[in-house]
């Protein structure tokens, strides 16, 4: 089973840009979906974006679309969330997820969840 542990959260002004990473261990990272999710204080759970087993597909919330960037290095079993042009309304804990895929599926149902990881945008 996979486990999966987010980091890059901090503090940033608005405008500005931060990356995070989801690490995975304890499964074979290559044949999970993944994505990210977030959740804001008061606020339901709200998809971010998911990226397939390959990489080669990725799918994005239309409020992240052109501004944030999924992306997964196989080799070194790591996801990661480019975040650009980041604005207040992106404050929220982030969560990577992921679910064993048998094929190259870009929207699948999450099974295995990490901590989550704080992104403050300040103004």
């Amino acid at each position: 089973q996979v486990q999966l542990v987010e980091s890059g959260g901090e503090l940033v002004q608005a405008g500005g840009s931060l990356r995070l990473s989801c690490a995975a261990s304890g499964g074979s990272f290559s044949s999970y979906a993944m994505g990210w999710f977030r959740l804001a204080p008061g606020m339901e759970r709200e998809f971010v974006a998911a990226i397939s087993r390959s990489g080669g597909k990725t799918y994005y919330a239309d409020s992240v679309e052109g501004r944030f960037t999924i992306s997964r290095d196989n080799t070194k079993n790591t996801m990661y969330l480019q975040m650009n042009s980041l604005k207040r309304e992106d404050t929220a804990v982030y969560y990577c997820a992921g679910r064993w895929s048998p094929g190259d599926y870009v929207q699948v149902e999450y099974e295995h969840w990490g901590q989550g990881t704080q992104v403050t945008v300040s103004s």
